[in-house]
Parts: structure tokens; C-alpha cells; sequence
């Protein structure tokens, strides 16, 4: 026998031997793949629920807990800029009101202090001529002259109130005006735009003769 035969023996030999092996081992595995696909569906059956009830919990908990937080972290949100533009005109706008109490202080003080030595002038003068002609009239006229001094008192304090609210309103006038030229400086206004001129045709005269050829 040479060596090739040897090996046509050993090779016919090894593969006898893998296909009793196989044979041998085939029900097994033809037993070991049933039992893991029945294992797998018995798995697949029991772990069902529970993986959908985790599911489920799981979604609840976000809904009941996450998503109402989420939801208002979104709408409570503030960009930066946006805050720092509030917080810029808030300040603005305390400083404004501020000038405008300076401004305006000084000159309604002034108009109280002026309105002052009037009345008491006036109630001064009315006091003085009520005891002079207390011997001279009777009480009907005291009366009536009381009655006359009350209404000057009123109106006194009626055009004292007219002048001071007068004079906040110039305040708050003058606070707008102040502001509105903060707000919107010159720099910021567009000029208007300018107008064209036609290249062609030039100006006419006024009877209308002014594009015709003089003969």
C-alpha cells in the first residue's frame, strides 16, 4: 500500500467516523433546538406583561411627574437677552420716573409756597372787615359775608389744586419728552427718502410753451 492509499483509507475512515458522529448527535440536536424555541416562547409569554406593565409604568410616571415639570420649565423659560432687555428698560424706566420727581418737585413746592401768602392774605383781609363791620351790619350780612369768604376760600384752593396739577402735568410732560428722546435718539431716525428727478424733459414754463423750439 503507498502513502496515498494510507490516506484515501484515513480520510474515507475520518469521514465515516463525522457521519456516525452526526448521526449520533443529530436527535440531540434536533431535541436541544425544540426545547430552546419552547423555552423562548415560554419565555417570550411570561416576560410579556411584565415588560408591558413596566411600559406602562413607565409612561405614567412621565406624564404624572416629567412632563408637567417639563412643560413649565418650557414656558417659564426666559432667553437671556430677552431678561436683559426687561431688566435694562425697568431700570431706565425707575431713573426717568426719578428725574421726573426731581424736576418736578423744586417747581410745585414753589407753587405752594406762592399760593400760601394769598390765602392767608385773603383770609386775613376778610377776618379784619368782618370785626370792622361786626358793629355796623347785622347778622344776616355776617353771614353773607362768611358765606362770600367761604367761596373765595374754595375757589383760592380750587386754583391752587389747578395750578399744581397744572404744573405735574408740565412735569410728566417734560419726563415723556425727556424719555422719548432717550428711547428713540436722532441717530436712530431714518431721513426721508429722497426724491427722484426725471432725467428726461426739463421744466416747462407756465403757459406750457416752455419744450417747444423758440422759431
Amino acid at each position: 500500500m503507498t502513502r496515498i492509499d494510507s490516506v484515501r483509507a484515513a480520510t474515507g475512515s475520518a469521514k465515516d467516523s463525522v457521519l456516525h458522529a452526526a448521526e449520533v448527535v443529530a436527535p440531540y440536536a434536533d431535541t436541544a433546538k425544540e426545547r430552546a424555541a419552547f423555552y423562548a416562547q415560554e419565555a417570550r409569554v411570561r416576560l410579556a406583561p411584565v415588560v408591558s406593565g413596566a411600559a406602562e409604568q413607565a409612561r405614567t410616571q412621565y406624564n404624572a411627574q416629567l412632563a408637567p415639570r417639563l412643560e413649565q420649565a418650557r414656558r417659564t423659560y426666559v432667553p437671556p437677552k430677552v431678561d436683559h432687555a426687561a431688566q435694562e428698560a425697568a431700570c431706565r424706566t425707575r431713573k426717568a420716573a426719578r428725574q421726573a420727581a426731581e424736576y418736578s418737585r423744586p417747581r410745585i413746592e414753589q407753587a405752594v409756597a406762592a399760593a400760601g401768602p394769598v390765602a392767608d392774605e385773603a383770609a386775613a383781609r376778610g377776618a379784619a372787615a368782618l370785626v370792622a363791620l361786626r358793629g355796623q351790619v347785622s347778622a344776616r350780612d355776617i353771614q353773607k359775608l362768611a358765606r362770600r369768604n367761604a367761596r373765595r376760600c374754595r375757589a383760592g384752593r380750587a386754583a391752587k389744586m389747578v395750578a399744581l396739577a397744572a404744573l405735574v402735568a408740565g412735569g410728566a410732560f417734560a419726563a415723556w419728552k425727556w424719555w422719548e428722546r432717550q428711547a428713540n435718539p436722532e441717530w436712530l431716525v431714518e431721513p426721508p427718502a429722497a426724491t427722484e428727478v426725471p432725467e428726461s424733459g426739463g421744466l416747462g414754463s407756465v403757459d406750457g410753451s416752455g419744450g417747444e423750439e423758440q422759431p
